[in-house]
């Protein structure tokens, strides 16, 4: 049975002069562990489809399954991290971790004790009483990556979460946050419009196509060694094969 299943979704939007057709037919899977991305044409429907997945948008048709079970509205098995970091600007980041779980009144000593491992284990305990305007873009998304793993969901949805970050901060970043997913033993869903972002992390790869978006290709990533990070995995020698055979269905989708 598959951690998340995408089950014939279709999404249609409704004015008054037209129906649009945003997805059509979308079906995958994701195994438990996996690093599943994303990628399509610009306006696609990418992060509607990321959004359906976590529940927070109904489907015009179809079904989404965690642990084989259907999914009606959000579930707390699955952890969203937006594009930006969403880091409350007057809270510590000890206060900013603990929102969430002071919000659903589960931040008991059990949980304090936990997040000062995440804190610990992933560099920012030292940085436990600083503002988030005095972190780098990389800390504070480690931030709220570790303020979504606080509650503990078993699924990560990530909707471009390093697209505010500068290239070589992103480069940097990414490497940390599959990580700390990794260590973690979490599933993760990422939109990316970035292939090579898409390759260096991903064990499967999604391809829209234009709107009205379909599943053009599913790339399954492997490059022969669970021990490669994403920046390693960009100076594989199959990283370019992979790049480009992604590229050219998105190149192609543009042109028709």
């Amino acid at each position: 049975m598959s951690k998340v299943e995408v089950k014939n979704i279709y999404m249609n939007y409704h004015t008054l002069a037209a129906e649009t057709v945003a997805l059509e037919d979308i079906s995958f899977d994701v195994e438990a562990g996996e690093f599943v991305s994303i990628v399509g044409p610009s306006g696609c429907g990418k992060s509607t489809l990321l959004n359906i997945i976590a529940g927070l948008i109904k489907p015009s048709s179809g079904e989404i399954f965690i642990d084989g079970e259907l999914q009606e509205g959000y579930s707390s098995k699955l952890g969203y991290m937006f594009q930006r970091d969403q880091l409350f600007e007057w809270l510590t980041v000890w206060n900013n971790v603990c929102l969430g779980l002071k919000i659903k009144r589960m931040l008991n000593e059990e949980a304090k004790v936990k997040i000062e491992g995440l804190l610990k284990n992933y560099n920012l305990w030292e940085f436990k009483d600083h503002y988030p305007r005095q972190l780098s873009g990389g800390m504070r998304q480690r931030v709220a990556l570790i303020r979504t793993l606080a509650l503990n969901p078993e699924v990560l949805i990530l909707d471009e979460p390093f697209s505010a970050l500068d290239y070589q901060t992103r480069l940097n970043v990414s490497d940390e946050i599959f990580h700390i997913i990794k260590r973690e033993g979490k599933t993760a869903i990422m939109v990316t419009h970035d292939i090579s972002e898409a390759v260096s992390m991903s064990s499967k790869i999604v391809v829209l196509s234009k709107r009205p978006a379909v599943i053009k290709k599913i790339v399954n990533v492997d490059f022969e060694c669970d021990n490669l990070t994403p920046l390693k995995c960009r100076e594989h020698s199959k990283f370019r094969i992979y790049f480009n055979d992604i590229w050219k269905e998105m190149d192609y989708n543009e042109e028709e």
